[in-house]
């Protein structure tokens, strides 16, 4: 029993990972559950018994990639600016060219707007927890207006245009975001 459980966590693993790959290297669209089979090593019809259609086989893909990114992010220490910083740009260098590709299909795809959707509603909160000490003292629409700066400077659009777009080395698009976030304590 043990060795048919963990040959089942394997094969899972196996097709998690390859269908991450495939959506984080492709379109939505351009994926194929035949190709996802492929490189896991199984067949069409055992990608449909697990998880019955290529949404919901997306999702769970996406949450076996990104959940740990998660993870990483909330190591940082509630206020420590630059291990924050350093923590979400590490997770964007990792999986922010698949995420942005994703983003890209979110208004065709309902099930990629629900995960990005889910996304942003996680990011909202991770900042609030791990910016607490630059909101101690404000209430209603000055706390709103410093949380969405504070959003918005670690937003993954951000990163894109610092990195890719702009073309900054890591290292001064980290130090860029950080006085972002330090110059919010100056205004309501």
């Amino acid at each position: 029993m043990v060795a048919r459980a963990e040959a089942a966590a394997a094969t899972q693993e196996r097709i998690l990972n390859s269908a991450w790959r495939r959506f984080a290297e492709r379109s939505y669209e351009q994926v194929r559950m035949a190709d996802i089979a492929a490189d896991a090593g199984v067949t069409v019809q055992t990608l449909h018994a697990r998880f019955g259609t290529k949404d919901a086989l997306f999702v769970a893909a996406w949450i076996s990639a990104i959940a740990p990114e998660g993870d990483r992010r909330d190591a940082a220490p509630v206020g420590d600016v630059p291990t924050a910083v350093r923590l979400i740009y590490d997770s964007y260098e990792l999986q922010g060219d698949a995420v942005l590709r994703l983003l890209a299909a979110e208004d065709q795809i309902p099930a990629v707007r629900r995960m990005t959707d889910a996304g942003r509603a996680w990011h909202r909160e991770w900042v609030q927890r791990t910016f607490a000490p630059l909101l101690t003292g404000l209430r209603g629409a000055a706390r709103e207006r410093r949380l969405v700066r504070l959003i918005v400077a670690t937003d993954l659009l951000v990163w894109k245009l610092l990195r890719r777009e702009i073309g900054l080395g890591r290292p001064m698009a980290e130090r860029i975001v950080i006085e972002m976030i330090n110059s919010t304590k100056g205004a309501p």
